[in-house]
């Protein structure tokens, strides 16, 4: 931050976020002074606050002597004085419970780590799943749908699957197709999707001449197939979630809150910044340079298999989010659905 708080304004704020967070009212000085062990007059925490106010931390709803904190006074709060506690081992293995993985698909499974975030948290659950880009081959299958049409089954090795129709110069028929799907599944086995496409573009450069016929036809199909790129899929669950939020009960916000949650771009970018990033990310309000979520905050954790970063989950909720709370549920969660990824991969 710009500002460098001294204790007395630190402890304040501190109060004040914490009182806000639990109440959802705006706070008063005299309420901090009884409240809080911090042996100051209620005048003399007024003026600190006015000072606050004046800095950009605080803010001062019309309605009310009291003030509420600004996302600069959030950012400032969990920057410098948010302390994460560790879950319990009884909290850990509840919330490991709560996730029943076995025997689903990898789209299911990330839809039910959305609702229990959502369901724990009392926020919205949002998950991104993993990139198509950064799966892992398993097996890939053509069909002919009509005349040089094509659908195209694309499954990864954690389970994700991917249908696609792809246009062909060439009608194909279901034995040269056969052929090709065992050829490629064998050959391509093991590799990322990018992996896939680098190898592909270097043998269509320079291996075209040496290459059989099938060779030719599974790269020149394969390529078609797997060049293009695949539409993310965010989950997204609890969205009625923002609805019991006393902030949220003007319906401007309501109809901006809800076209963010609508508007898979947006999440995508959001969620995107997450992905490159090391343990937990937070977003607050506008001071996410996303306007699309001011008046929230998104808490969110990369999840990953052997192959690095793939995917994103998360909490959005309103900026009095109880942080203290959500950072190690969304932490530990991330931490659960990776070790997943790993079973499932190997």
């Amino acid at each position: 931050m710009s500002e460098d708080l001294n204790q007395r304004s630190q402890n304040i704020l501190e109060a004040i976020v914490k009182d806000y967070i639990s109440s959802a009212e705006p706070v008063g000085s005299r309420a901090i002074s009884r409240k809080h062990a911090l042996n100051l007059s209620p005048a003399t925490v007024r003026n600190v606050m006015a000072d606050l106010e004046e800095m950009g931390f605080l803010c001062s709803p019309h309605t009310s002597a009291g003030r509420v904190p600004t996302s600069k006074g959030f950012h400032y709060y969990i920057d410098s004085l948010l302390e994460v506690r560790d879950l319990s081992d009884s909290e850990k293995a509840r919330l490991t419970s709560s996730y029943q993985f076995k025997g689903m698909r990898l789209e299911d499974a990330l839809q039910e780590v959305g609702r229990v975030l959502s369901g724990i948290s009392s926020y919205t659950g949002l998950v991104m799943a993993p990139r198509f880009s950064s799966t892992v081959f398993r097996q890939i299958e053509f069909l002919r749908l009509s005349h040089k049409r094509l659908l195209v089954i694309f499954v990864s090795k954690t389970g994700l699957v991917q249908n696609k129709v792809i246009e062909s110069d060439v009608d194909w028929t279901p034995h040269q197709l056969e052929n090709i799907t065992n050829y490629l599944n064998q050959t391509l086995h093991g590799l990322t999707i990018q992996e896939i496409r680098n190898q592909l573009s270097d043998e269509i450069q320079q291996e075209r001449a040496r290459a059989s016929e099938l060779q030719q036809q599974a790269m020149k199909l394969s390529q078609a197939a797997l060049n293009a790129e695949v539409e993310d899929n965010v989950y997204v669950s609890g969205t009625t979630r923002i609805l019991e939020q006393p902030e949220f009960s003007s319906p401007e916000l309501i109809k901006k809150i809800f076209q963010t949650l609508e508007s898979k771009q947006q999440l995508i970018e959001l969620l995107d910044q997450a992905q490159t990033a090391d343990g937990v990310q937070i977003f607050i309000g506008s001071q996410s340079q996303h306007h699309a979520i001011e008046g929230c905050s998104l808490i969110s954790s990369p999840f990953s298999g052997k192959k690095g970063a793939i995917g994103t989950l998360g909490v959005i909720g309103p900026m009095r989010m109880d942080y203290s709370q959500v950072i190690p549920i969304v932490d530990f969660t991330a931490q659960l659905v990776s070790r997943v990824l790993e079973r499932e991969s190997e």
